[in-house]
């Protein structure tokens, strides 16, 4: 099963998509969607035609995004949660799951902490994929991190 994460932002958008098969859990891509353009709906129009693409490419069975949580900028907020919903909207709309995590249950089913930090998620992520030369940016490793949870999640059901 391929699941595509996705740690939701305005200009720049993680995503990481595993695939999980038999209980291991491998990589097959990360990297950062860079939404160029500033106007915020246009911006919105971007993330979807990006989101899309990642869909179309991969063929996710489920999408893994992280929730929003309390942010000290409510106009980043904001445009974090329209991100989210068209993102959402886009995998809906191509019949993927969606599962949501917040940002503490990830760190926490991925590195035993809910308060970790990004180079300790970096460093689980490395050992969990098997991928210790693993170079990505922060954004991708939160997404690497939310598939991660939402392959054990489901293994947890099965």
């Amino acid at each position: 099963m391929i699941i595509l994460g996705v740690d939701p932002g305005t200009q720049r958008i993680g995503y990481g998509v595993v695939e999980h098969v038999d209980g291991k859990i491998s990589l097959i891509d990360a990297g950062l969607l860079k939404i160029e353009t500033e106007s915020d709906v246009r911006a919105l129009h971007e993330t979807r035609k990006e989101i899309i693409i990642l869909i179309e490419r991969f063929n996710p069975a489920i999408l893994s995004i992280e929730k929003l949580y309390f942010m000290k900028n409510r106009k980043t907020g904001i445009q974090v949660a329209q991100a989210r919903g068209v993102i959402i909207s886009a995998a809906v709309e191509h019949d993927v799951e969606i599962k949501e995590f917040g940002p503490n249950e990830i760190k926490l089913g991925v590195t035993g902490y809910g308060r970790s930090d990004k180079k300790a998620v970096l460093k689980m992520v490395r050992l969990i994929l098997n991928n210790p030369s693993l170079d990505i940016i922060d954004d991708a490793s939160d997404a690497l991190a939310a598939a991660i949870i939402a392959c054990r999640r489901r293994s947890e059901l099965s």
